[in-house]
């Protein structure tokens, strides 16, 4: 972990993240490195991960934590209820972020230094940021728009 300057969790399932990063030893070690600053970008289940609290999750399932939010998993439902929509995102541009929610999970509450990036039409919160820390319940690396990473990457560099 000392060799990185950043790390992105990607989707997937948060719990076999869970289960595989504790029986291999990465559980503790990417938990330090966030505590010490690590930036780290989570999409969906690594949105999960990062989360400091998880709502539904499976029993014994941990999350690395240090971000101040509280999400829910899978809140907008099965593989079959996935969809896309347009985000405003001021952070990335004027043009929206067409973002892909594919058993997504939703941010329910956020601490006093989470701030929301991107919001639902109907104000549930699903991209956000905290010091070094950024989250997004969507996958914004399937549509081939590279603007949230490109602004993951400039905070990797402003911390180095």
């Amino acid at each position: 972990m000392e060799h990185i300057a950043g790390l992105i969790i990607p989707g997937g399932e948060s719990s076999v993240i869970d289960k595989l990063s504790r029986l291999y030893g990465l559980a503790e070690p990417i938990r330090s490195a966030i505590a010490a600053g690590l930036p780290v970008y989570g999409t969906c289940a690594g949105l999960i991960m990062l989360a400091d609290t998880i709502l539904d999750a499976i029993e014994g399932q941990q999350s690395f934590g240090g971000l101040d939010v509280v999400v829910r998993r899978n809140a907008f439902g099965s593989q079959t209820e996935s969809f896309e929509t347009s985000l405003s995102v001021p952070e990335l541009g004027d043009e929206p972020v067409n973002a892909v929610f594919i058993r997504a999970p939703v941010v329910e509450s956020m601490g006093p230094q989470v701030r929301a990036l991107a919001t639902l039409d109907d104000g549930r919160v699903v991209a956000v940021e905290q010091g070094r820390l950024m989250g997004t319940s969507f996958h914004p690396e399937i549509t081939g728009d590279t603007r949230f990473h490109e602004y993951f990457v400039a905070r990797v560099r402003s911390s180095n």
